[in-house]
This record gives C-alpha cells, structure tokens and sequence, in this order.
C-alpha cells in the first residue's frame, strides 16, 4: 500500500512539475512573466521555467518545517481557492466564447465540440464555485465570534487574485473585450 501511495505522489508531483514549468513557460513567451524564462535547451526544456518551478516547491516543502503546520495550512487553503477561482474563469470563458461565436456570426455546426447543456452548463458552474469559494470556511463565522485567522487562512487567495487580475489590467492597459471584436481565430500570431 505504501509503495502505491508513494507512486500515487510522485506521480501527481511530476504532473504538477510539467504543467507548471510550461505555464510559467507560456507566460513568458506572451510577456506576462520574465522573458528569460522562455529560453529552451537544445532539448526544448525551459530550464529557467522548472528551475523556477523546482525553487517554489522546495520553498513550499520546506516550509512544513516551521509552526506546526501553520505554512501549510495557508498554502493547502490558498491552492484550494486558487483550483476553485480557475474553474470561475473557465466557466465564464466558455460562456463568453460561445456568446462571442455566434455574435460574429458563426454556427455551432462549426464546432468541433458543442457543450450539450449551453448556457445552462456554463452558469452552473460558475454558481457552484461561488459557492464553494464563499462557503470554504463557513465555520470561521459560525459560533458568536468570528474567527479572523480562520478567515485570512481561508480566503486569502480572493484578494490576492483580485489585487494580481486588477494590476494585470492597470499595468497592460486592457479592458474586456466586446464579443463581436474576440479574437477566434485558431492561429491568432
């Protein structure tokens, strides 16, 4: 049992190493991370990226070290909404491309993939990770007090992705774009 558990980990370790060295890989070569992180090898691995990559998770391991779990309560809580506010933003991206491909004139029958429940899915979903992310610590705020570090532990992710989405906006000088100008094209360079 144990050697399945500990490839259980190490998969899941690897999956999570691949996926972000090649996020923060694409950000860098969109602009949105340092460019020096889109340099490849001969081998076209990004060392840059999964140096990066690899310094965070030992940062994060090793923080398990300090306050009897403290750093990892906040990291599990704070990776916990992040997973919660990705489904948001995919949710209302669906609903925004379908409304965007049919604004500019486009069939469904064009798409490969047609969701079978739009918009109801889309909507669905983006009410269920509201409610998952408001309700992520309902206790905090249950019992005649409210428990203010069950509440920063919790929800410490929404005012960091909101301070990060707000500068990113600041900062690139961008605005949402109308659906009848989105870009969908398959090959936008």
């Amino acid at each position: 049992m144990n050697a399945v558990i500990l490839s259980s980990v190490l998969s899941a370790g690897n999956s999570g190493m691949y996926a972000s060295t090649r996020v923060l890989y694409a950000m860098a070569k969109d602009g949105m991370a340092p460019r020096a992180l889109a340099k490849l090898n001969r081998r076209g691995v990004p060392v840059g990226a999964l140096l990066v990559t690899t310094a965070v998770g030992m940062l994060a391991f090793l923080a398990s070290f300090f306050g009897d779990g403290a750093v990892y309560n906040w990291l599990l809580n704070a990776s916990g909404m992040c997973g919660f506010i990705n489904w948001l933003g995919i949710a209302v991206c669906h609903y925004r491309f379908r409304r965007a491909f049919i604004a500019q004139g486009h069939s469904l029958d064009e798409l490969p993939y047609r969701a079978r429940w739009f918009p109801f899915g889309p909507i669905f979903a983006f009410a269920l990770c509201i409610v998952a992310i408001l309700g992520q610590n309902m206790g905090a705020f249950s019992g005649g007090t409210i428990d203010w570090y069950g509440i920063a532990v919790s929800y410490i992710s929404l005012p960091l992705f909101v301070l990060l989405w707000a500068g990113y906006r600041w900062f690139r000088k961008s605005s949402i774009i109308p659906l009848d100008k989105c870009d969908l094209s398959t090959h936008p360079e």
